[in-house]
């Protein structure tokens, strides 16, 4: 059974915003609840190479990253630096087995969410307004003989 595309649109819609808010509440507690400082001072803590710079590297994609998930906005880029971030997390600080405190199912999760809607973010979202219609035209376009 075929489901209407608003349907899909829809359930799409609900995935990136769940997920959106799941990635700012995350850089939010990096950014502003424990601090940059606290945040760069834990990443140096667990070994992660330039702790600062990756510290405000994973902030700023899960907040920002989180808040353009949520509009529909540059979903492939967003959705690969978010699986990245969460890869980072996985090898570094969730690498004690599948379950958590320590495992590493919440972040395979997210990075998989990430990916997922990154590539299939659903008509409603900015990208489709902004770039949709160039899209449809270019594959409308016959092809060159």
């Amino acid at each position: 059974m075929q489901l209407p595309a608003w349907i899909r649109d829809l359930a799409l819609l609900f995935a990136r915003i769940a997920i959106g808010v799941v990635f700012m509440a995350h850089g939010w507690q990096k950014l502003v609840t424990n601090g940059m400082g606290a945040t760069a001072t834990g990443f140096d803590k667990i070994g992660i190479p330039l702790p600062t710079l990756s510290a405000w590297f994973t902030a700023l994609v899960e907040f920002a990253g989180g808040a353009a998930l949520i509009v529909g906005l540059l979903l492939p880029l967003v959705g690969l630096l978010q699986a990245f971030a969460m890869f980072g997390a996985l090898f570094f600080v969730h690498s004690n087995g599948l379950f958590l405190p320590k495992g590493f199912e919440y972040v395979l999760v997210l990075a998989a969410a990430a990916i997922a809607l990154g590539f299939n973010g659903g008509a409603y979202s900015l990208d489709r307004v902004l770039f949709g219609r160039r899209a449809v035209s270019r594959a409308s376009e016959p092809a060159a003989a």
